[in-house]
């Protein structure tokens, strides 16, 4: 899927300061569209599938995956979204447990992320073609997704960061805007130069805003850091795409075993099966039933 969204990778401050940006509107707006979110939970999906995506820009080669999760005891439940490196480009794919969750707003209309989130946990994992991918959690601080990333940034990979997330959501639920932007402190920055930083960061409009007003990625990004000398390493789009398959979910239903299958298919005659990532439904006829309990029993049906 052709997408006018990108991600923007850039170091500064002599290599200290590592900053990244990005535009998810049109990925937002897809993920919208298949699991037709209500406006609170489309912005809690908006900002977690935005925060892979920013984390993605620390994957080294093709094929590796970043994981958020965000677990709470809001109406919400469970937020996942997964950002891969590939030769397209970042691809992104994700859901929110409960999507037609819509709390009250608060603030003159500011739509209640952290009450429809909740306490919880925030979990990233990290597949980098090892025998095990890696994985880290801490608790969630606030429920606004930025404010937790950050704090997972410094607390379980000790690399102070800022990370700024919107989402702009109409009140029929589709997003109009949606990006964020990343800035990570390594070894050597200045105490002064990250004292600026963080004066410069709270004093900035919100992400949502410049894009609406039409600033992109490296704008954003200059904003923030136009004086510290950045220099743009790449820029990749980001777009919409999963990774589910017949032949995936064809595993998924083997893995039920030949008892379950045999059920299904005289009860029922077929499955539907549906991807969670991406909405996408795949059905299996009675045909395909016994032929999937034919490979368990090691004999064609």
């Amino acid at each position: 899927m052709e997408t006018k969204d990108s991600l923007i990778h850039a170091v500064a401050a002599s290599g200290t300061l590592m900053a990244v940006a990005a535009s998810t509107r049109e990925t937002l707006q897809e993920a919208e569209r298949r699991h037709d979110t209500w406006p609170t939970a489309a912005a809690a999906l908006g900002r977690t599938l935005t925060g892979a995506v920013l984390l993605s820009a620390l994957l080294k080669s093709e094929g590796q995956r970043v994981m958020v999760q965000v677990s709470g005891d809001g109406p919400l439940g469970l937020v996942v979204a997964e950002a891969t490196a590939a030769a397209a480009g970042v691809l992104v794919r994700g859901y929110v447990q409960n999507p037609r969750t819509d709390p009250p707003r608060v603030r003159r209309g500011k739509l209640d992320v952290a009450a429809a989130v909740g306490q919880g946990t925030l979990w990233v994992v990290k597949d980098l073609g090892l025998r095990e991918p890696y994985r880290g959690s801490v608790p969630l601080v606030s429920g606004e997704i930025a404010e937790d990333l950050a704090y997972y940034l410094v607390r379980s990979e000790q690399t102070p960061s800022l990370v700024a997330l919107g989402v702009l959501v109409e009140p029929d639920g589709s997003v109009s805007a949606a990006g964020g932007v990343m800035v990570q402190a390594f070894p050597g920055a200045d105490d002064e130069t990250l004292r600026r930083l963080e004066v410069r960061a709270r004093s900035m409009p919100p992400i949502s805003s410049q894009l609406e007003h039409g600033r992109g990625p490296e704008e954003i990004l200059h904003g923030l850091v136009g004086d510290l000398s950045p220099q743009v390493l790449d820029s990749r789009p980001v777009s919409f795409q999963c990774r589910c398959s017949r032949e995936r979910l064809a595993g998924a239903l083997r893995s039920l075993g030949k008892e379950m299958l045999t059920e299904l298919e005289q009860e029922d005659g077929q499955a539907e099966v549906v991807c969670r990532f991406c909405g996408e439904k795949y059905l299996f006829t009675r045909e395909d039933l016994l032929g999937l309990i034919g490979e368990i029993s090691g004999k064609p049906q």
